[in-house]
């Protein structure tokens, strides 16, 4: 067995679609409406109808989805050109390793990082 990916629950898909492609930078792979598949394996889902086919029930509420408790962790080789991109519409926090947080449309915590190289003690350090 192995794991091919996280799907956040998202409010709205087009919103959240546009979110990932236009401030990430991310490459649709498929849209089937009410779920995008993203290259690299990550993808979202409307919340409504995957409540329904999971958990064969719609819940009414109207509260985003992120609930503090789920971190969607990306790598990027050029962390620098990324968080120049992304910067304007975030609030950011570093350590350690160089990355930075911020927030989708429905709050779930978004970090990016440079990638970490395991065989070279300068790689990551402050």
């Amino acid at each position: 067995m192995r794991f091919t990916n996280p799907i956040p629950f998202v409010r709205d898909i087009s919103r959240s679609k546009e979110f990932y492609e236009e401030r990430l930078g991310l490459t649709v792979l498929e849209d089937f409406g009410n779920f995008v598949l993203f290259e690299g394996g990550f993808a979202i889902h409307e919340g409504r109808s995957l409540q329904q086919t999971v958990w064969r029930e719609e819940l009414a509420s109207a509260e985003p989805y992120g609930r503090r408790n789920l971190l969607l962790y990306f790598e990027h080789e050029d962390v620098d050109a990324v968080f120049e991109r992304i910067a304007p519409h975030m609030e950011c926090q570093a350590w350690g390793q160089r990355v930075f947080r911020f927030y989708d449309p429905d709050g779930h915590a978004i970090e990016i990082g440079e990638p970490l190289d395991f065989g070279s003690s300068s790689k990551g350090e402050a």
